[in-house]
């Protein structure tokens, strides 16, 4: 044997293997400039979800809004009227319809039926806002004996919302003691 060593040279610069020749090293300008890229468009991305679903939680909220009714419903004055039977007094009278919900309402219909008491409307809708009023021309049917007793008189009230849906309320109206009660008194005395 001779004597002499083949020595492989590991450090041969300049030369890359032909597989990573086009890979770019993280620490390059332009690798650097994807991930922000990356970045800015996950980003993005986010913030418009993120508003995507505040506007769907906003549409949600409003339709809720205009779909509820709270009302509040009380006599607001009455007297007089007349009869065809005996012991019947036939009145006309105003109810108050109080808007106490979030959106404007129409009162279409208004009836009510109890012990001694039928009440409805005159046909007439109103449109009330959000805290306001609304009067209501109705017709009430005393029957004298016995249309003043404890129990509050159910009240239907047919009512359109903001959504332009029909929504049935119904509400106590205490007949006991209201202007309805002392406006029927005297006449209900001259038809015993």
């Amino acid at each position: 044997m001779s004597g002499r060593r083949d020595v492989i040279d590991l450090d041969e610069g300049g030369r890359e293997p032909a597989e990573t020749a086009n890979v770019v090293p993280d620490g390059h300008p332009s690798g650097r400039r994807r991930k922000a890229q990356l970045v800015a468009a996950l980003l993005a991305g986010m913030v418009l979800g993120g508003v995507g679903v505040d506007e769907l939680r906003d549409a949600r909220d409003e339709r809720q809004r205009n779909a509820s009714v709270s009302l509040v419903a009380f006599p607001a004055s009455g007297g007089g009227g007349g009869s065809d039977v005996a012991g019947v007094l036939q009145m006309d009278a105003l109810l108050a319809v109080v808007n106490a919900g979030p959106a404007p309402i129409t009162l279409r219909a208004v009836t009510g039926r109890g012990p001694g008491v039928v009440l409805r409307d005159t046909g007439q809708s109103r449109l009330v806002r959000p805290g306001g009023v609304g009067w209501i021309d109705v017709k009430l049917r005393l029957e004298c004996a016995t249309a003043f007793g404890s129990e509050p008189l159910p009240v239907r009230l047919s009512v359109e919302t903001a959504d332009r849906r029909t929504r049935e309320v119904t509400y106590p109206v205490a007949v006991r003691d209201s202007v309805w009660h002392r406006g029927a008194e005297v006449p209900c005395e001259h038809l015993r």
